[in-house]
C-alpha cells in the first residue's frame, strides 16, 4: 500500500484544498448547517489530514534554540551575578583536543582504580581510591571530564554510601568514601559517560533544546486543530499564541491554529522526541555495553575491612560528608534528623493528623502521593476524572483531619495530556497557600528540564525560591521539602534526553539556590546511588519507602526529653 501512496497524494491534496475553499466561501452560512452536515464535513476533513500526516508532522524546521534561555523576566543585577556564578560552578572540563576518534576516548574496560594505602581503617575515617582512565588503545588519558559515580557497600549488611569523585583534569581521579560501619566494604565505580560524550550532551543542550517537542489541541464546536508548542518557537513560520504566565513571566508558546483563536486551547501534551540528533562520529560515544554506565574494575583488591571506631579517630578531617547512608536496608541521615520507621497506616495517620500536605512537581514526587494512598486505607480519593498519572489528585482522611494533594508543575512537562486549565506554575500555587505549622509543602522539579539550557532551570527555580521565601515570611512554621534529582537507567537514545549528566548539573544548581533557606532537602541522588537497586527514573518501593520515612521523620521529629534541673 505504501508504495502506491505517493501517486495519490496530489489527488488528496487537491481534495483538501477544495474542501478548505468550500468552507471559506460558505463560512458565513456555516451556522445554518445542521449538526449532521457539519459532522460529516469534518470527518472527511480529518480523514484527509490523517492520510497526509507523516510522523514528522509536529517537527519544527531546523532552528537554533539557544536564545530560549534569555526569554522571560529580566533578572535583577544580583540574580544575574548569581546565574553567572552558578554556570561557572557547574562548568565541565573539556578535552584538550576536540574530535578525537573513538579509540582515543575513555575505555572503562581498560581503566582501573586502586585503593590507596588502606592501613588500619576505622569507622569515622575515610577511604581514598585513585582512578586512572585509559583509552581503547590502552594509553593513559591526559585530560579529565569523564562522568564517574561511586559507592561503597556491604551486601551482607544491606549497607551503602555514595562516594565523591574529584577530577584532577589529567586523566586521574580521586574518590573519597566516609567509613560509616564496620565490616568488609566493597568499592563500586561506574563510568556513566566518557568526556567525549559529555561534550556531545553539552552541544545538544545548547543547540537542540527542542529535541523533545510538545503540542496542544485547540477545539471550538466541531472544529479542532493541533499545533506545535514549546518554550520558544521561530515566529517566521506562522503566528504564535503567547501563553506567557502573567505572574512569573515564564514563557510558553504554541503556533496559532489556522482557523481557531488562541483561547480555544484545551490541553498540553508531549509531542515526541526528535530523531537523528547525532552524527555518525558522535554516536560512537553512546554505545550500550561499551561506554554507557560501565563498571571500572580494580587493578588489585576491591574491598577493605573497616574496624570499629577508636577514640583517636574522632575529629578526623573528611573530604566528603554525605547526607546519609544505608544500614540494614534503612536510610540513616547524617544531618541530625532521627530516622523513624513508619510501619503501618496507624503510625502514618497519627503523624499526619491535622496536616495539609501539598505535593507539586513531576512524577517522581507523585510516587510519594501514591505510596501514601496505597499504605493508608483511611485516605479517600476524590475523583477529578484526571488522566492516569497526570492529576491533579486529592485525598482526605476526615477522621484524622488530613488533606493530601498532588499537582504537576507547569510546562515544560512531558505528560501524555494535561488540561490547559490544570497547567499551574508551582510559584503561583505557593502564593495561594496560607501556610503554618499544619502545612507541609513538597516540591520536585528537575526531570522535564534536562533538555533545556541551564538558564531556563535557574529562572524557574528563581521564581519558586521567591515564592518559598514569601510563604516562610508569612508563616515561618511551614515545612518545605525539596526533592533532588536521581540517577536512572540509560541507553543510547535516552542518554540524549535524560542523561544522568543533565540531572547532575540541574541537581547542583538546585542545591546551591536553596542553600541557607529554611527548607529540607530529600537527597534522592544519594539515596539512589548508595542503594543496590539498578538506577531507575522512578525508584523502586524499597527506596520510596525510605524517602517517605525520612519525610515523615521531618514532619514528626523525635522529641528529646528535657532533663530535670
Amino acid at each position: 500500500m505504501e508504495k502506491y501512496l505517493p501517486k495519490y497524494v496530489p489527488f488528496f491534496t487537491l481534495l483538501a484544498l477544495s474542501g478548505l475553499l468550500f468552507l471559506l466561501w460558505n463560512i458565513t452560512s456555516l451556522e445554518s448547517w445542521n449538526c449532521q452536515t457539519v459532522s460529516t464535513f469534518y470527518q472527511l476533513q480529518n480523514s484527509i489530514q490523517s492520510v497526509l500526516k507523516t510522523s514528522e508532522f509536529f517537527l519544527p524546521v531546523e532552528f537554533n534554540y539557544s536564545f530560549c534561555a534569555h526569554l522571560g523576566q529580566e533578572p535583577t543585577a544580583e540574580e544575574a551575578r548569581e546565574e553567572s556564578y552558578l554556570l561557572k560552578s557547574i562548568a565541565w572540563p573539556e578535552p584538550l583536543v576536540l574530535g578525537l576518534p573513538l579509540r582515543q576516548s575513555s575505555d572503562p574496560a581498560q581503566s582501573y582504580y586502586t585503593i590507596q594505602d588502606p592501613g588500619d581503617l576505622q569507622v569515622g575515617g575515610q577511604l581514598v581510591v585513585k582512578v586512572q582512565m585509559h583509552n581503547f588503545l590502552g594509553q593513559p588519558k591526559k585530560h579529565g571530564g569523564d562522568f564517574l559515580v561511586a559507592r561503597l557497600h556491604t551486601p551482607e549488611l544491606a549497607a551503602g554510601v555514595a562516594g565523591q569523585v574529584h577530577d584532577h583534569n589529567n586523566g586521574n581521579y580521586a574518590v573519597f568514601f566516609p567509613l560509616l560501619w564496620a565490616g568488609v566494604a566493597q568499592v563500586e565505580l561506574t563510568m556513566i559517560h566518557p568526556s567525549e560524550a559529555v561534550m556531545v550532551l553539552k552541544r545538544l543542550r545548547e543547540e537542540q533544546s527542542d529535541r523533545v517537542f510538545f503540542k496542544s489541541l485547540f477545539r471550538s464546536g466541531y472544529l479542532s486543530e493541533t499545533t506545535l508548542c514549546n518554550l520558544c518557537l521561530p515566529n517566521k513560520q506562522q503566528p504564535l499564541c503567547n501563553y506567557t504566565d502573567p505572574q512569573t513571566g515564564e514563557p510558553w508558546f504554541c503556533y496559532k491554529p489556522k482557523m481557531l483563536d488562541c483561547d480555544t486551547r484545551i490541553n498540553h501534551s508531549k509531542g515526541g522526541y526528535k530523531k537523528h540528533l547525532l552524527t555518525v562520529y558522535e554516536s560512537y560515544f553512546f554505545q550500550s555495553g561499551v561506554n554507557i554506565k560501565i563498571p571500572i574494575h580494580s587493578a588489585g583488591v576491591d574491598n577493605v575491612t573497616v574496624q570499629p571506631a577508636k577514640v583517636q579517630t574522632k575529629g578526623m578531617h573528611l573530604e566528603f560528608t554525605p547526607s546519609g547512608y544505608y544500614y540494614q536496608g534503612s536510610w540513616r541521615p547524617l544531618s541530625g534528623v532521627v530516622m523513624r520507621q513508619f510501619n503501618g497506616s496507624s503510625v502514618i495517620t497519627q503523624c499526619l493528623r491535622g496536616k495539609m500536605v501539598y505535593m507539586y512537581g513531576d512524577s517522581t514526587v507523585r510516587q510519594w502521593y501514591e505510596y501514601l494512598i496505597a499504605h493508608v486505607p483511611e485516605f479517600k480519593e476524590f475523583n477529578f476524572h484526571s488522566p492516569k498519572n497526570v492529576g491533579p489528585y486529592m485525598a482526605v482522611d476526615s477522621n484524622h483531619n488530613i488533606l493530601l494533594r498532588y499537582r504537576c508543575h507547569g510546562p515544560p512537562i512531558r505528560f501524555t495530556s494535561v488540561s490547559s486549565a490544570e497547567m499551574h506554575y508551582i510559584s503561583n500555587e505557593l502564593d495561594g497557600l496560607r501556610g503554618g505549622s499544619d502545612t507541609v509543602v513538597v516540591i520536585s522539579i528537575w526531570s522535564h528540564f534536562s533538555t533545556f539550557p541551564v538558564q531556563v532551570y535557574i529562572r524557574r527555580l528563581r521564581h519558586i525560591r521567591r515564592a518559598v521565601i514569601r510563604l516562610l515570611n508569612r508563616e515561618p512554621a511551614t515545612l518545605v521539602l525539596i526533592r533532588t534529582a536521581n540517577l536512572q537507567k540509560l541507553d543510547p537514545e535516552s542518554s540524549l534526553f535524560n542523561s544522568d549528566w543533565f540531572s547532575q548539573q540541574l541537581d547542583a544548581v538546585l542545591r546551591a539556590m536553596f542553600k541557607g533557606l529554611n527548607v529540607q532537602l530529600v537527597d534522592a541522588w544519594e539515596m539512589t546511588l548508595a542503594h543496590h537497586h539498578p538506577h531507575q527514573l522512578h525508584p523502586p518501593p524499597d527506596i520510596i519507602s525510605n524517602m517517605v520515612n525520612f519525610i515523615l521523620s521531618l514532619i514528626c521529629p523525635v522529641r528529646r526529653k528535657r532533663r530535670r534541673g
